[in-house]
Parts: C-alpha cells; structure tokens; sequence
C-alpha cells in the first residue's frame, strides 16, 4: 500500500520530564486501586481474563504492578498492569504486590509513554487503540519518529495507526468487531465519512471478489474524491451493488466508453488500441497451454529433458519465474482497471450549488442519498 511521508516537528523539551526519582515496593489493598482514565487500552478479552484471575487465585501474583500514588486521596493510579488488577479483582486477591512511583502527577507525558510502551503490539490491543495512543503522544509533544521509537514500532506502523483515527464511527465499530481487515480499513480511511459508510454497506453485503478488490475500489474513489474537489464538485458513492466488480462484461462496462466526453478520432484511436491489446491477451492462451504442459510432465523427465539446455534447469526456471511476477502484476493492473471502471460507470458529480454549506474538501454529509451517485 501507498505510504505518504510525514515531516515531523522537533518535540518540545517540556514535553517529557525526567523520570521520577523514587520509587518503592509495597503490598497495596486491591480496592484502594483505581485505572488510569488516560490507560491507552480499552478492550480485554474477558476469555483471557478468566484464564488469568483462574491462575491467579491458585498461584496468586507472579509481577508486580506499577501503579502512582496520588497523595491528596491516598489513593493509586495504575501505571502499568491493569490487565493483572482486573484479573485480581475476579480472583478475590484483597492486597497486590506494587512498584509505586511518587512524584507523578496525572497526565504526565512520560508516564503514558511508558503505558503506551507496554501496551502496544499486544495480540489483544486493537489498532484504534494503538493509533489514540500514538497521537496522544503526537499531542504530547512527541514526533512520529520519536513516537516510533519509544514504542518499538517503524515509522510507517505509527502513521498507519494513527489515519486510522479518520474512520467514520461505523467503519472504526466494524474494525474492532474484526468484520472489516486492518489495511482495508486504512484504504477506506482515506475517504469522506458518508462514503466511508456507503463502501461499508457493500462490503458487509459481499459486493467485492476479494479484499484485494475492495482495497482497488477504496482507492478508485479516492482518487475520484479528489479529482472531483479539484473541479468543485462532490463524488457521493451510491449504494448499487458494484457489478462491475463481480462481472468482466455487461451494461455498465459497455456504457462506460459511452459516457466519456471524446472527439470522433480519440474515439477511434481508443478502438484500435484496444483491438491490439485484445491481440496481444488472446496469444496468452498459448503461453498458458505450454505452461499447463509442463505442470503436468513427470519431474524426471523434465530433468532429462532440460539438464541439458542452455543455461539449465535455473534458466528456465527463471523463465517461468519472470512470467509468475508479470502475471501478478498484471493481475493487479486489471484489479485497479475493473475498481476505476466500476467507479467511473455512471458517475455524477454533485455541484456545490446542491449543497451550499459544504467546502469542495469536505465529506459530502450534506448531500442527500438521493442526490448522490455512482452506479458501479
């Protein structure tokens, strides 16, 4: 997937104090405990839950947990290891093992750095998570190097993470529940909410091949979104059923060469490059025969046979490597062509006259579903 370069600021020195100088162990009654609301995890496996409070209540404590203590309450604020507080709580341990830290107020860059640190990359801890987490920090002071950095992660794991905090309310629901994949959700990230919404409806529906598909149409609209705003105007993605995509023929893709605006001789040029194209697919029919051919010959005989040819068996080997990569790359081409035409079939664009209130950048919530649309 494409990933956009981020230029990064030189954090503030404000931003990350010096770790606190004292720090001690001591047994702390559990329910004088409290999580940190700033915790960058919010979702646990309650199965896992079970399994650990279950071991817990056997064996009792195994780590301590590090927790800030806030004298004004005398209470503690879990710095690290809510995960082994929640598990004690179901085991019914009234005290646990803790490092106390003093000297930490709430809110302190560093001290979520380290949750974060601690956290993040856990099987259990879902990208959202990790990307509120990473721009909490960004928010802190902390580059997307730096964020990186600390973390463990490279630099293109953070960025990714962090546009995913761009995803409409149902498109991040559909994500955690595991209905929607993690980089199709960065592709559909990229685009305006309502559509982000709409694509959600079609993908839930089973309206693409494959997820590779999927991530070819995301990036199909985007690229019309775009487009679009440049000539101010709006691209609504409609809720047809994306034909184009399931089909490699019928009305809509014949109906896309009608709908493009081009003189008589572009038009006739468009023809005949298309007749040599189609020239040059339909010889790959013999290229696949003669490969068929060969998948099906005894493996000894084909060391008989080739032992002895130029180069040897590597070479041909490599010859038939060679046409492995081009045909995945045109098997992309031809993805990224069937995502474009299905967009571009009977696409209107929405003028800003439609929806005065809305900036050409904007995501079009504005338009009504009965103005939009993209028949693909």
């Amino acid at each position: 997937m494409a990933i956009k370069t981020t230029t990064s600021k030189t954090a503030p020195e404000t931003a990350k104090p010096a770790t606190p100088a004292k720090v001690s162990q001591k047994t702390v009654p559990t329910d004088r405990i409290d999580r940190d609301p700033n915790q960058p995890r919010e979702v646990f496996d309650q199965e896992k839950l079970d399994e650990l409070a279950a071991s817990m209540k056997v064996i009792g404590q195994l780590q301590p947990i590090s927790v800030r203590y806030i004298p004004t309450t005398r209470r503690y604020t879990i710095v690290m290891g809510e995960r082994r507080w929640r598990a004690a709580q179901q085991a019914g341990l009234p005290e646990m093992h803790c490092l106390v830290l003093h000297g930490i107020e709430e809110g302190d860059p560093e001290t979520f750095a380290k949750a974060v640190a601690e956290n993040v990359g856990r099987v259990d801890m879902t990208p959202l998570e990790e990307g509120k987490a990473f721009q909490k920090l960004i928010d802190f002071g902390y580059t997307m190097e730096e964020v990186a950095t600390v973390c463990g992660k490279s630099l293109n794991f953070v960025e990714l993470r962090v546009d995913l905090l761009k995803l409409s309310l149902s498109m991040q629901e559909a994500l955690i529940k595991g209905h929607v994949p993690v980089g199709l959700a960065w592709y559909v990230a990229c685009l305006a909410a309502d559509n982000q919404n709409r694509f959600l409806a079609r993908f839930t529906r089973g309206e693409f091949p494959t997820v590779r598909d999927a991530e070819a149409f995301a990036q199909a609209c985007r690229k019309a979104e775009e487009e679009q705003a440049s000539q101010g105007s709006f691209f609504v993605l409609s809720e047809d059923a994306v034909e184009t995509m399931r089909t490699s023929g019928g009305g809509q893709q014949a109906d896309l060469l009608g709908g493009l605006d081009l003189p008589d001789d572009k038009r006739e040029q468009l023809a005949a490059d298309r007749r040599l194209l189609l020239g040059k697919i339909d010889r790959l029919s013999a290229a696949g025969a003669i490969l068929a051919e060969i998948a099906t010959m005894d493996p000894a005989e084909l060391a008989m046979l080739l032992a002895g040819a130029p180069g040897g068996l590597p070479a041909q080997r490599m010859r038939v490597d060679y046409l492995k990569e081009m045909t995945g790359k045109a098997t992309t081409a031809l993805r990224q062509a069937s995502a474009v035409a299905a967009v571009r079939a009977g696409s209107l664009r929405i003028s800003p006259d439609i929806a005065p209130d809305a900036a050409p950048d904007a995501a079009p919530e504005a338009a009504s579903d009965d103005a939009s649309t993209v028949a693909a």
